[in-house]
């Protein structure tokens, strides 16, 4: 089944095919979640059957929402689909907009919902393989060195979100509610 995900073209709001969507670098809707335990998130890499930028690493959960889904219904079914995570109490942040050749003559032109959500790290993710080949909760200031250290193992939109809208993502998550265990 082709995924049809909400697009802009001339202004107006289409569905259009997803990999058209990057083939041609629509701007497009997406949502984004980090998932936060005291001072690590949750970070996850890709499968390597992922069409563009597999085997990265990527923040907790990223995905399209699909036509006429609303950003937060979209967030909870990924988080879901992805890792298996059930009721998490998730923060809007906002939006985010970038733009970025994630390879293989694809481009990530993205309206971004940003959702933020703290869970107890004892709460084990369980990664669909088809999504996700690894997890890992790490500290942000670790997870900057690595990023520094070697860009090319994480995907364009994370190194955007942590460099320019860090700020934005992270401010105050100390105060989020906690997922009880």
């Amino acid at each position: 089944m082709t995924e049809m995900i909400p697009t802009w073209i001339d202004g107006d709001l289409v569905a259009v095919e997803k990999l058209e969507a990057h083939e041609r670098g629509l701007r497009h809707k997406a949502v984004s979640v980090f998932v936060l335990n005291g001072d690590a998130v949750l970070v996850q890499r890709r499968a390597l059957g992922k069409y563009h930028t597999p085997g990265l690493w990527a923040n907790t959960c990223c995905t399209h929402p699909r036509w006429g889904e609303a950003p937060l219904a979209c967030a909870r079914r990924r988080l879901v689909e992805e890792l298996g995570l059930h009721g998490l109490p998730l923060e809007p942040r906002g939006q985010v907009e970038y733009r970025a050749d994630v390879g293989a003559g694809l481009i990530e032109h993205e309206v971004v919902e940003v959702f933020v959500a703290r869970m107890p790290e004892r709460v084990v993710p369980v990664p669909n393989p088809d999504e996700v080949m690894a997890v890992e909760w790490v500290t942000r200031s670790v997870l900057d060195a690595r990023i520094r250290n070697a860009p090319a193992d994480f995907t364009p939109w994370l190194r955007i979100y942590l460099r320019d809208h860090a700020a934005q993502i992270f401010a105050g998550a100390e105060k989020l509610p906690e997922f009880p265990a």
